[in-house]
């Protein structure tokens, strides 16, 4: 009975003593807390996500004050932003990069040009540029050293010649060479002026010979001091150029005087045109002229014409200089040739040249030393492919292919050369 009220007693402190530690938590707990929510409560701190949230609207704020200063404008809608686009509206490429796009540059000529002042024409080859291999006497075709077509420099070899006509004519300037020097050592006293005189024009003669048939003054002298190399020769490019109307073939006994093959240079070509004589009267030497092949567009040079009509077609022939660089050109190739016609006034350039501007209006690209711009102009007239266009400065340079690609990179930047 006393041990049961010891262990009640027991219960009954520990129960206490539970209960008075609970309270006291809740207390401690309470105190604890509620400084923080009163602190709080009057705004002098905060947490960790309110203060960050709090960093980045500044930082917005500023940007967004930033740009608004930027983009502040004068009234028109242009800001500093826009006006830096504005100064640097060219398209500036890259040599590779025009080349990728098919760009090609023209200048203009200072000549005006009309549609109507247009003639047929025939590209041939510049016969200052071209020479003919023909040699005075017979030659066999011993061996080839060229394929047509080939491209070769001065001095090259072309063939080898050879022939019973060739052998004499070198042994007859070896001996005639040996007997003019051989007078030239003796006297005044021991032969006479005449002999001397003889003996001099012989030899020279047997020198042109061999000059006719092409051989240089080296191929001669060597052959004066080598007489066992009689018999043959190489043909040496006389000029540098393309071997055309290649006609030898090996074991061949040419004629002389028969064309062995044509070497033409070209870097230059002759333009042959037929014109009306009504065309013909603003034909003047000197003036400039435009010739189009395809669909290249080249400044020509008028250097000469007839001053007679053919009695078939009642017209006058014009011939022009063209340079053709690259050799994209040959002769045989028909073209057209425009001729300068100051009435009209105007320049000729291809469709290729040609694009649309933002407002619809017809435009052309210059090129300066700050890139490709953009150009307003106006178009008079059009007519197979070609345009007379007015409103460009002579000696511009003009955009003559590749334009479309510069109009779609123009549009991509939002450029307008109204400035709007």
């Amino acid at each position: 009975m006393k041990n049961q009220q010891l262990n009640n007693n027991s219960f009954d402190i520990n129960a206490i003593t539970r209960a008075m530690g609970f309270g006291l938590f809740i207390t401690l707990a309470a105190a604890i807390s509620l400084p923080s929510v009163a602190f709080a409560g009057e705004g002098h701190d905060h947490d960790a996500e309110s203060v960050e949230k709090t960093k980045r609207n500044n930082v917005l704020l500023e940007n967004t004050s930033l740009k608004t200063a930027e983009t502040a404008d004068d009234g028109h809608g242009h800001g500093e932003e826009a006006e830096a686009e504005e100064e640097g509206h060219a398209l500036e490429l890259t040599a590779e990069q025009q080349q990728l796009a098919g760009i090609e540059v023209a200048k203009l000529s200072e000549e005006s040009f009309s549609l109507e002042a247009v003639a047929t024409a025939t590209l041939v080859v510049d016969r200052d540029r071209t020479m003919t291999l023909a040699p005075q006497l017979d030659v066999r075709i011993e061996q080839r050293h060229v394929v047509p077509g080939q491209e070769v420099e001065k001095g090259q070899p072309l063939l080898t010649l050879g022939g019973v006509a060739l052998a004499q004519a070198q042994a007859e300037y070896i001996n005639a060479a040996a007997e003019w020097s051989r007078v030239k050592r003796m006297g005044k006293s021991a032969v006479s002026a005449s002999r001397r005189l003889q003996a001099q024009v012989d030899a020279e003669l047997k020198r042109a010979t061999l000059e006719a048939m092409k051989m240089t003054p080296s191929q001669i002298s060597t052959l004066e001091s080598n007489p066992e190399t009689i018999g043959s020769y190489q043909l040496l490019a006389p000029i540098k150029g393309r071997v055309q109307q290649d006609l030898a073939m090996l074991g061949q006994v040419i004629a002389a005087g028969t064309a062995l093959m044509q070497l033409t240079d070209e870097s230059h070509l002759w333009v042959e045109a037929q014109v009306t004589p009504k065309q013909s009267e603003n034909v003047k030497i000197g003036s400039k002229a435009l010739v189009r092949v395809g669909d290249k567009t080249l400044e020509a040079k008028i250097i000469g014409r007839s001053h007679e009509l053919d009695s078939v077609t009642r017209t006058e022939q014009i011939l022009v200089s063209l340079e053709n660089p690259g050799h994209v050109l040959h002769a045989g190739q028909f073209a057209e040739l425009y001729l300068p016609n100051a009435v009209q006034g105007g320049v000729i350039l291809p469709d290729a040249a040609l694009t649309r501007g933002g407002d619809g209006d017809w435009q052309v690209f210059i090129q300066d030393e700050d890139g490709f711009e953009a150009v307003e102009v106006e178009v008079v007239e059009r007519q197979r492919g070609m345009n007379l266009v007015r409103g460009l400065a002579a000696g511009s340079n003009v955009v003559v292919s590749g334009a479309f690609f510069l109009a779609s990179e123009q549009a991509k930047s939002g450029f307008d050369i109204h400035n709007h």
